[in-house]
C-alpha cells in the first residue's frame, strides 16, 4: 500500500528521475525565453507605473519628464544586454556576474555580487507575486482583503511547480508569457494607432488633477534633479532579472553560449519594445497615478477608491472600458505573467546557491539535487524566505519596490567591470589582428556598461536608501558575512580533518571498554548486550543510575534471577539526574585510562508515529548528545523496532534533496572546489 505523504508527494512533484536523465532537462530557445526572461518582460506592467508614481509627487507638471527617463531607461537596458552577451560567451558555466566578478576581481568581489543577487532574487519573487495580486485586485477590487493569502498562495503554486523541475515548469510558464507578451503588443498597437488616426485613447484617471505633496510644488534645481533621478531610479526597475540567462547557460540546449546569447538578445528587443510602447501609450492617454488617491483632485470620495494599475488603465482605455473582453484578457495575462516572473528567480536562486555551496560559502545541502533533478533545497530555502517577506510588508508593491533592484545594479557594476579586466588579460594573449579588434570593441562594451551601472547604482543608493533600501544593503552584507564564515569554517575543518601520517590514525587503541546502559531489563537491553559482547572488547560492563532505590535493587534482583554474566555497576543519583552520573562517570574512566576508548551503547526503540518519538528515546537522545563531545568516546545505537515501525519502512520520508547529492555545472566550476567533501 502506497504511504499517503509518498502518494501526496509524486502528485505535488511528480516521479523521482534518475541521473542519467539530466539532459533530457535541456531546454531549447522557445522554452528558455519564458523561463529566464519573465521578470524584465514583465516588469513592463509595473516599470512605467513606478516613473509616474514618482514624477507625480510634484504634481501634474512634471509628468513631461518621463518620455526622457523612459529613454534612459532604454538605452541603459541595450547597454546591459549587449553586455551580458558578451558574459554568456566568455564564461557559458553558468556562474554568471558572481563567476566573472570572482574570477577577475577576486573572491571579496564575488561574494559581493553573489550576497547582492540572492537578496535581489528573494525581491523578485516578493514584488513579482505582490504586483500580481495587485493586478488581480484592479480587476475585482473585492479582494483587497485577502491580499497576503492569496499573494503566499501563489508562493506555494511557484515552489511546487518548480519543484516538478526546470523543464516541467517552463512548459507550464510559457504559454501566459507569450500570451502576455502577444496582448500588451496588441494594446500598444491599437491604441498609438488609434492616436494616430486621431481617436486617442483616455485614462480614466486624466480627468484628475494631483496635488503635489507639500514642498514639492515648486521645483528647482538640486530637488528637481533629485525628483528626476528618484523617478529613473524606480523605472530602472524594468531591468531586473537581465542576468538570469548568464547564470542559466547550462540548461539550454548545444550549443549552451550560441542558445543563451539568442535568447538573451530576443528579451531584450522584446523587453524594450513593450516597455518603450507602455510608456509612450501612457502619456497619450494621460495615465495619473499616485501613492495616495486622496492627492488625486476631482475625485468624489478618496478613502474608499482603489486605483487601477496603470496597464489596467491602458487596457480599459483602448478596448472599451473594465467591461471589455480585451481588459480582462490584459489583467488576466498581467496578473499571471507578474506571478509567474517570479520563477526567473527560482531557478536563478537555487543555481547560485548549488554554485555557492559547491565552493563551500553556503550549506552543502544547497547542492542537492531533488526527485525532479532541481536544487529542491535552495527552491524551499527561497519559497520560505519570500512568504515570510510578504507576510511581513503585507504584499505591498509600495513597500517592497525600495528594497529592490539595488543588488542587481552591484552585480551589473562588479561584473563589467570584470569584464574589463577579462579583456585586458585576452589581449595581451592575443596577437592576431582580427581578434584583437573585436576584443577591443567588446572592452569598450563593457567598460561603457560598468560606468552607466555604477552610476544608476549611486543613484539608487542616494535616492533609495532612506526609504527602505538600506534593509536591502544590511541584508547583503550579513550575508556576506555569514558566507565568509561558513567558507572559514569548511576550511578549517577540512584542515583539521587532513590525514598527515596514515599509521598514527590506523593505530588500535591498547584496549577498547564496552558500556551497555540499562534502564531496565527486556529484549533490546539483552540485544544490545549480545550486540556488544559480538564484537569482542576488552571489557564489558553495564550500568544503570538508580534514580529510585528500590527500582534500583529490584533491577539487580532480575540481574541475579536471569543469571546475566556481564557485570552490573548501579551509580547512585540522590538528585534523580540520570545524563551527569553517566556522563562522569565515563569521563572518569577516559581520564583514568586516555589511551583506552570506551564505547557506550544505547538501546533505543525504532517507531512508526511521529508522536510516538514524543514518549521513547527522549533520555537516549540527551545522553548521545553529551557522550558525543568527549573525546574517545565512540556511542552506539542499537535498535529494537516496534511493530508500529513496520508501516513506516519505505522510502518516501525523505525530504526533496535532503540525501541526494548534486552535480557541478561543469567542469570548471568543480575546479573551484577547495577540498575534498
Amino acid at each position: 500500500m502506497i504511504h499517503v505523504t509518498e502518494l501526496l508527494k509524486r502528485l505535488v512533484i511528480g516521479r523521482a528521475k534518475r541521473s542519467e536523465e539530466l539532459h533530457e532537462t535541456l531546454l531549447p530557445k522557445r522554452l528558455a525565453l519564458p523561463i529566464f526572461a519573465s521578470d524584465p518582460l514583465s516588469s513592463v506592467a509595473y516599470a512605467t507605473q513606478e516613473i509616474l508614481l514618482v514624477l507625480t509627487l510634484g504634481g501634474l507638471a512634471y509628468l513631461h519628464f518621463t518620455p526622457w527617463i523612459a529613454a534612459a531607461v532604454v538605452f541603459l537596458m541595450t547597454v546591459v544586454v549587449l553586455s551580458y552577451r558578451q558574459v554568456v560567451h566568455a564564461y557559458p558555466s553558468g556562474g554568471g556576474s558572481y563567476e566573472v566578478a570572482s574570477s577577475n576581481l577576486g573572491p571579496a568581489a564575488g561574494l559581493v555580487v553573489a550576497a547582492s543577487l540572492l537578496v535581489d532574487y528573494v525581491m523578485t519573487v516578493a514584488v513579482s507575486v505582490a504586483s500580481g495580486v495587485d493586478n488581480i485586485i484592479s480587476a475585482v477590487p473585492d479582494l483587497d482583503t485577502y491580499r497576503v493569502p492569496m499573494a503566499l498562495g501563489f508562493v506555494a503554486l511557484l515552489t511546487a511547480a518548480n519543484l516538478r523541475g526546470i523543464r516541467e515548469s517552463g512548459r507550464a510558464f510559457a504559454a501566459p508569457t507569450y500570451l502576455f507578451i502577444g496582448g500588451v503588443l496588441i494594446m500598444v498597437g491599437t491604441g498609438l494607432f488609434r492616436y494616430l488616426v486621431g481617436d486617442a485613447p483616455v485614462a480614466e484617471s486624466a480627468a484628475y488633477g494631483i496635488e503635489p505633496e507639500p514642498g514639492d510644488e515648486d521645483l528647482a534645481g538640486l530637488a528637481l534633479t533629485m525628483l528626476v533621478l528618484r523617478a529613473f531610479s524606480s523605472g530602472c526597475t524594468a531591468l531586473t532579472g537581465v542576468e538570469a540567462i548568464s547564470n542559466g547557460v547550462p540548461a539550454f540546449r548545444k550549443p549552451k553560449s550560441k542558445n543563451a546569447a539568442t535568447t538573451m538578445a530576443a528579451m531584450g528587443l522584446i523587453a524594450i519594445t513593450m516597455f518603450s510602447g507602455v510608456t509612450t501609450l501612457a502619456v497619450v492617454a494621460k495615465v495619473h497615478i499616485v501613492d495616495d488617491p486622496c492627492h488625486l483632485v476631482g475625485l468624489a470620495d478618496c478613502d474608499d477608491h482603489t486605483q487601477r494599475t496603470v496597464i489596467a488603465q491602458l487596457a480599459a482605455a483602448v478596448f472599451g472600458g473594465d467591461s471589455s473582453v480585451g481588459f480582462y484578457y490584459i489583467q488576466a495575462a498581467t496578473a499571471l505573467v507578474l506571478i509567474l516572473a517570479a520563477n526567473t528567480a527560482y531557478n536563478g536562486f537555487p543555481l547560485l546557491g548549488s554554485i555557492l555551496a559547491e565552493h563551500r560559502y553556503l550549506p552543502r545541502q544547497l547542492h542537492n539535487r531533488g526527485d525532479r533533478l532541481a536544487f529542491s533545497n535552495g527552491i524551499l530555502a527561497l519559497a520560505v524566505v519570500v512568504g515570510a517577506l510578504l507576510w511581513a510588508y503585507k504584499a505591498n508593491v509600495t513597500d517592497l519596490i525600495h528594497l529592490y533592484i539595488l543588488g542587481v545594479f552591484t552585480s551589473f557594476t562588479l561584473s563589467q567591470a570584470g569584464m574589463v579586466r577579462h579583456w585586458n588579460r585576452a589581449l595581451r594573449a592575443e596577437s592576431t589582428s582580427a581578434v584583437r579588434r573585436r576584443y577591443h570593441v567588446a572592452r569598450v562594451v563593457n567598460a561603457t556598461g560598468a560606468v552607466i551601472t555604477g552610476l544608476v547604482l549611486v543613484i539608487v543608493l542616494a535616492t533609495k536608501f532612506v526609504q527602505g533600501a538600506w534593509l536591502a544593503v544590511l541584508a547583503a552584507v550579513l550575508l556576506w558575512l555569514m558566507m565568509r564564515g561558513i567558507r572559514r569554517h569548511y576550511d578549517a575543518t577540512a584542515a583539521e580533518l587532513a590525514v598527515t601520517d596514515p599509521r598514527d590514525e590506523l593505530a588500535p587503541p591498547s584496549r577498547v571498554l564496552a558500556i551497555v546502559l540499562v534502564s531496565t531489563v527486556h529484549k533490546p537491553t539483552l540485544r544490545a548486550l549480545a550486540y556488544a559482547r559480538a564484537l569482542r572488547p576488552d571489557h564489558l560492563e553495564a550500568l544503570t543510575v538508580a534514580v529510585e532505590r528500590e527500582e534500583a535493587a529490584e533491577l539487580e534482583h532480575r540481574w541475579e534471577q536471569l543469571d546475566v554474566d556481564v557485570p552490573l555497576k548501579v551509580l547512585d543519583s540522590p538528585y534523580r539526574e540520570v545524563t551527569r552520573p553517566v556522563v562522569e562517570y565515563v569521563r572518569s574512566i577516559r581520564r583514568s585510562s586516555p589511551r583506552d576508548v570506551i564505547s557506550v551503547y544505547i538501546p533505543e526503540y525504532v517507531v512508526g508515529r511521529w508522536w510516538e518519538n514524543l514518549l521513547h528515546n527522549q533520555s537516549a537522545l540527551w545522553l548521545k548528545s553529551r557522550l558525543l563531545f568527549t573525546p574517545g568516546v565512540m556511542v552506539t545505537s542499537v535498535p529494537w523496532q516496534l511493530s508500529s515501525s513496520v508501516r513506516a519502512d519505505h522510502p518516501a520520508a525523505r525530504a526533496p534533496g535532503s540525501v541526494r547529492r548534486g552535480e557541478p555545472p561543469n567542469a570548471a566550476t568543480a575546479r573551484h572546489r577547495p577540498g575534498p567533501p
